[in-house]
């Protein structure tokens, strides 16, 4: 049956415009992607299996799972199925594709139109008008992608609902899991964005303390899961259950939705949330070697302990258009962007790009400038195309001559102390062990996006003070750093 529901996803995907795709956050589920997924449901002992297929869309994902129910893969003895969808142009569709299954006489197969957020939120939040919803035994998602806004309805009714989230496919997430059963499990494709970061913190808390994960699977290749709608955000697989214990974690990766390549792994839970992180990040380990980063023990100081601050340039350049320069003038001081950051060190300033180089020095400025010092910056966004998530430069303050003070634009995360500059040597510590590969390899098993937010980079663990001092006097010395250098500077120092 799933194959006649593929064929009619790939011309509907073509048929419905990129605004309108855009419009709903939602993607259809390839065939492949959506057998995946019903296959990472694990045994249980439910007779009766009552199903949640949250933003059906067209039925990819209920088909695969009745697909393996109807050949006697699934031992449920009966089943009944929910599928929610707020696009009514798709109903049809839907109606259709569960058309297909009506000779089964042991299914009941339901097509709700309309909001499910608003559904099960008033539901769970114990509306006396809401629609009466079960407990179901199995949940499968492919949700929508869209943020929601803070002043919206979705978020309002969320709250209702004991729910804190800044995106739709999380708050379907949440939902799901709190319309399962004790021991339901639920498998949902979606953005890796939610593994770390302030905003998705309240939904990384609710899903651990309610669900165990079972299974996550990455996608090696960025733009491959949806590849027909060219959707180039990274996406996992998870399967949680609920209120289950948590255990050992599979992870298994694959470069595209052939899985032609897939690997298989089992990691102890604390490799996926370590015991001591009160963000809660969720990192996804590819290899069952341990990271540098894990195995020493004396990596374990915080910015803090290091009497060390980071923060995100001060400077947003469209709230201060007026005081920007192209070029340096009187009254005006250095600014600071990515696109000065070079691999031979700063190139300021800078006449081939089209970003300013300074920015006026006055009343309305004052605040957000710095005084001139070495300070360590790493960019906040890297470009799918590049090997590296984590790329830091040592600001020198003889670049700038007599300039008092510096601008540091928003796309940089700026390390200092309470907003002055590091010793010398603290700087090039830093600048060389954020550009280890350790580092690098380890950011990139929670970051599932381009963004290197500054609160990543509190989350992590550094070398005492002492030691990045010695790395960084080290790193003076030396005519050129290779990363192979590099490594093996690391590697000597705290072995």
């Amino acid at each position: 049956m799933l194959v006649e529901v593929e064929q009619s996803r790939v011309s509907i995907s073509k048929a419905v415009d990129t605004k309108r795709k855009s419009q709903l956050g939602q993607f259809f589920t390839p065939a492949e992607i959506a057998r995946f997924m019903v296959g990472m449901f694990g045994r249980s002992e439910y007779k009766s299996c009552r199903v949640l297929d949250a933003g059906a869309g067209i039925g990819s994902l209920s088909a695969a799972f009745l697909d393996k129910w109807v050949s006697g893969d699934f031992n449920f003895q009966r089943v009944e199925l929910d599928a929610f969808e707020i696009d009514q142009a798709l109903s049809p569709y839907l109606t259709q594709t569960f058309e297909k299954y009506r000779k089964y006489r042991n299914l009941t197969a339901s097509v709700r139109n309309g909001d499910f957020i608003h559904i099960a939120a008033d539901w769970l939040s114990g509306n006396l008008f809401a629609d009466i919803l079960p407990k179901y035994t199995h949940a499968i998602l492919n949700p929508p992608y869209k943020k929601i806004r803070s002043d919206s309805a979705h978020r309002k009714v969320l709250r209702q609902a004991g729910i804190e989230t800044v995106n739709l496919y999380s708050a379907f997430v949440a939902l799901s899991l709190s319309l399962l059963d004790v021991n339901g499990q639920l498998v949902a494709i979606i953005p890796r964005s939610f593994c770390n970061g302030p905003y998705y913190r309240p939904f990384r808390k609710f899903i651990l303390e309610r669900a165990a994960i079972q299974h996550i699977h990455l996608f090696e290749s960025r733009n491959k899961a949806f590849k027909d709608d060219d959707v180039l955000q990274e996406n996992i697989i998870i399967r949680l259950e609920r209120g289950s214990q948590q255990g050992t974690v599979v992870i298994s990766t694959s470069t595209d939705d052939s899985f032609s390549d897939l690997t298989i792994q089992k990691h102890p839970f604390n490799r996926i949330v370590f015991p001591d992180d009160p963000e809660r990040f969720i990192h996804v380990p590819t290899s069952l070697e341990m990271n540098i980063l894990e195995l020493c023990p004396s990596i374990h100081y915080s910015l803090t302990d290091l009497k060390v601050n980071v923060s995100t340039g001060p400077v947003v350049d469209f709230r201060l258009k007026e005081h920007l320069r192209e070029m340096p003038e009187a009254e005006t001081v250095p600014l600071l962007y990515s696109n000065h950051l070079g691999s031979n060190g700063i190139e300021w300033p800078n006449i081939d790009k089209k970003k300013p180089n300074a920015i006026k020095r006055n009343h309305d400025t004052e605040k957000w400038l710095y005084p001139n010092g070495y300070y360590c910056v790493v960019r906040r966004f890297s470009s799918k195309e590049e090997k590296r998530r984590v790329m830091a430069s040592v600001i020198d303050p003889s670049t700038f001559a007599d300039a008092p003070v510096l601008g540091f634009e928003n796309h940089l995360n700026v390390f200092h102390e309470n907003r002055h500059g590091l010793p010398q040597a603290l700087a090039f510590g830093l600048f060389v062990f954020l550009n280890t590969t350790a580092v690098d390899e380890h950011f990139r098993r929670f970051n599932g996006h381009t963004q290197v937010n500054a609160t990543d980079l509190k989350q992590m663990k550094y070398p005492s003070r002492d030691t990045l001092i010695t790395l960084g006097k080290w790193a003076m010395e030396q005519v050129e750093l290779s990363q192979v250098k590099i490594d093996m500077k690391l590697e000597t120092l705290i072995s």
